[in-house]
């Protein structure tokens, strides 16, 4: 948590993004995962 704060203090651009990438990732994986079901 403090280095994610620390991140944006920084600002980071690099961290910012791969911050980003793996919340997309998270948000695809439950997207598919809600999908998938429903499509079976």
């Amino acid at each position: 948590m403090f280095d994610h704060i620390r991140r944006i203090l920084t600002h980071d651009r690099l961290a910012f993004a791969e911050d980003l990438i793996g919340v997309s990732a998270l948000v695809t994986m439950l997207f598919v995962g809600l999908l998938l079901p429903g499509a079976f």
